[in-house]
């Protein structure tokens, strides 16, 4: 399911118009966006947490010409699966 999926899903569940689905979807989508770029880990229970997991740099090769090059640290979003999640889409 992409962000439109969503969208479609929320406005047949909610008998909203299709712009007030979008709307709502994205200001999800931007609450979660900014918590994160805060430093703030996003919780929801259930499903999942995301926060931003910092990365440390590091020698890595360019795989074309095998030559050494320098990977800055960095700081990127993680996913991990709540619990429910897990058992529901287990077996």
């Amino acid at each position: 399911m992409n962000k439109s999926g969503l969208i479609s899903s929320l406005q047949k569940e909610s008998s909203i118009t299709k712009a007030k689905a979008e709307k709502a979807i994205d200001i999800v989508f931007d609450s979660i966006s900014e918590a994160l770029a805060r430093g703030n880990r996003v919780e929801i229970r259930g499903f999942c947490s995301i926060f931003a997991k910092n990365y440390k740099g590091y020698i890595g090769r360019n795989p074309k010409t095998g030559t050494p090059v320098q990977v800055p640290p960095k700081k990127l979003p993680f996913f991990k699966c709540g619990k429910e999640l897990k058992e529901r889409i287990g077996s």
